[in-house]
């Protein structure tokens, strides 16, 4: 968000380490032997604890972890260092500038989170072995690495947005801060609508928040399913978070302005959970999909493993798109317009506001858009093509409604997502209003989240039966 002038930085120079040219060649065998050491010997680690149950204990847990982000904070560096040391070139692009700060600082901070969660686990090991089992039990071991890459992740990004700040020349015609219009809605009607949304936004965190107690409470409910169940109902949770509360504020205060950094990093986290919400209902269909048409392979298949691995990798990828929009958008300069009409920064009217050139920026929104949604959403039609051809082959009538109840859940929270996101980006002809587009952002950012509990509490036996467990025990010690 930098006005146009010549002045302005487009790549940078990295003069690489004090080495005579002469010398060039034998230190770029050194630190080429020595980074090819770090990766091969961490994912021996990774893979000698993947593959040894004896080695699926709390502490070799957190050193997969550690083994995996020393591979990546080496290969943010080292591949780039042996690059310009083998070309003679110095020269890195703003955008990989800016990418290589922001994942440094990530995995820097993942390190130094994992080795104190270690020497914790350590601590409790030594001093108190008798309860080891009970302390460091597999709900808060996934607990800490969580919070852990949560944090690095709003770390980095906030010495990222600052010195991407810092970056962009000084200028009195530079935008500040937008205005949010917020809701096309009367003045005397803000109070009713507040209380509306208020209550949405509490239902939509006690009910996922609820669905995530009882998963982690319920033993019956330790499956895939409810695993990638848990992680949804955590991301409707922020994705709600992102949005909701600020629009909420602007509706009591009538103060509408949110500063630069507060609109970026806005839009950062909504389409981080954006993209992780799409990612995560795609592992759900794959996972139906192995439990009707693979029932006798579903534990092999689907085992924790693999789980563990879908969901790290929609956390890689919806950060690599969320940050990719954001830094793009960090390039584009806003020359006076500042009011958006919608309740949140939203990506495309960011975009409209925008006086610079957004054909890099529409370019990327296509590439990502489709890895990000129309893929996934061509994955699940298949899985679900596969699921009703299997169902079709069922003899029993009674073998049929179980198979479409273990689905049903699913494909209702499939539909109300991509339903809200196909009609406002997919068809604009049908939503070429702002009213409409308003219409539709609240349905994935207010209603769907909301309703998600719902729908897995009352159509779910399963979860019905957790809650009525959790109320019976509740009951019990409350006499």
């Amino acid at each position: 968000m930098r006005p146009e002038n010549q002045s302005s930085l487009s790549e940078f120079l990295l003069l690489g380490l004090p080495i005579p040219p002469e010398q060039q060649g034998v230190f770029f065998l050194l630190f080429l032997g020595v980074y090819l050491t770090t990766v091969l010997g961490n994912l021996l680690i990774v893979l000698l604890i993947r593959l040894d149950s004896r080695l699926h204990t709390p502490m070799y847990f957190f050193l997969s972890h550690l083994a995996f982000s020393d591979i990546s904070i080496s290969s943010i560096t080292v591949p780039k260092m042996l690059m310009n040391m083998q070309a003679q070139q110095g020269s890195i692009s703003y955008v990989g500038c800016i990418s290589q700060i922001y994942f440094f600082i990530l995995f820097g901070c993942l390190d130094n989170f994992l080795l104190a969660v270690m020497a914790y686990d350590r601590y409790v090991a030594i001093c108190h072995p008798l309860r080891y089992i009970t302390v460091m039990r597999e709900e808060l071991c996934v607990s800490l690495v969580t919070a852990s890459w949560c944090f690095c992740c709003a770390h980095a990004l906030l010495h990222t947005l600052l010195l991407v700040q810092l970056m962009r020349p000084e200028n009195q015609s530079s935008v500040s801060e937008f205005l949010l219009l917020g809701l096309p809605i009367p003045p005397e009607r803000q109070g009713v609508f507040f209380l509306l949304f208020l209550g949405m936004y509490l239902a939509t965190v006690l009910g996922n928040l609820l669905i995530v107690l009882l998963i982690r409470l319920d033993s019956r409910l330790h499956t895939p399913m409810y695993f990638f169940l848990s992680h949804l109902a955590l991301t409707d949770i922020s994705f709600s978070s992102v949005t909701v509360p600020k629009m909420l504020v602007n509706m009591q205060t009538q103060h509408l302005s949110i500063p630069y950094a507060g609109c970026i990093a806005q839009m950062y986290f909504f389409i981080f959970f954006t993209d992780l919400d799409s990612f995560l209902i795609t592992s759900m269909a794959y996972d139906r999909y192995v439990a009707i048409c693979h029932p006798l392979h579903y534990t092999t298949i689907m085992r924790e493993e693999l789980c563990t691995l879908l969901v790290a990798i929609s956390w890689v990828l919806s950060c690599a798109s969320s940050l990719s929009h954001t830094l793009l958008l960090t390039r584009l300069s806003f020359c006076a317009a500042n009011a958006i009409p919608n309740f949140f920064c939203d990506l495309a009217a960011l975009l409209k506001l925008s006086c610079s050139d957004i054909f890099l920026n529409e370019l990327v929104i296509f590439t990502a858009g489709v890895v990000v949604i129309t893929v996934p959403f061509l994955c699940i039609l298949v899985s679900y093509g596969y699921i009703g051809a299997t169902i079709l082959r069922i003899p029993s009538t009674k073998g049929i409604c179980k198979a479409l109840s273990t689905c049903g859940s699913h494909l209702s929270v499939v539909s109300l997502y991509y339903g809200a996101i196909l009609g406002q980006y997919l068809f604009p002809a049908l939503s070429n209003s702002i009213d409409k587009d308003i219409i539709a952002a609240l349905m994935y950012t207010v209603v769907t989240p909301m309703l998600n509990p719902f729908i897995y509490s009352l159509r779910n036996r399963d979860m019905k039966e957790a809650l009525g467990r959790l109320c019976s025990r509740a009951a019990f010690f409350s006499q």
